[in-house]
């Protein structure tokens, strides 16, 4: 069940990945969810930019508080669903969807007409991402 839904529509610019950011966090800080805030600002971050690098065209965000945490769901135009990539250690990019799998509480893509919507939600009261803090993080997985 969503309590509150927030949306906006972006331009397929590189600003919009800083503008997704914002505009989540703004809506958690506003509902109370800043437990989640960190996870859900680096997963719209990297969503955002697969839809700007790879789509090129503009992006719908939404933003829907859950009884139990938060979904985000992002629309672009390319009905091409985006792919796990294995990457060196010393990669500069493609770790998005590995981060996505690693600290969505779930994800999934649906294509639809000429678009897709990747959504991912985070869900509890601890923040997933905490637990890749400290010396446990330099660990290959």
């Amino acid at each position: 069940m969503s309590l509150h839904r927030l949306s906006c529509e972006l331009p397929a610019a590189a600003r919009s990945v800083t503008e997704a950011r914002r505009f989540v966090l703004t809506a958690l800080r506003r509902w109370g969810c800043d437990d989640l805030a960190d996870t859900a600002a680096l997963l719209t971050s990297e969503v955002v930019t697969n839809s700007i690098l790879h789509a090129r065209t503009p992006v719908k965000l939404a933003v829907i508080q859950l009884s139990d945490g938060v979904r985000v769901e992002v629309t672009d135009g390319s009905p091409r669903k985006p792919t796990l990539r294995v990457t060196s250690g010393d990669a500069t990019n493609g770790r998005g969807m590995a981060l996505l799998e690693e600290l969505a509480t779930t994800w999934d893509v649906k294509v639809e007409g000429n678009g897709k919507t990747l959504s991912f939600t985070i869900s509890g009261s601890v923040d997933p991402w905490v637990a890749y803090t400290g010396a446990e993080w330099s660990v290959e997985r």
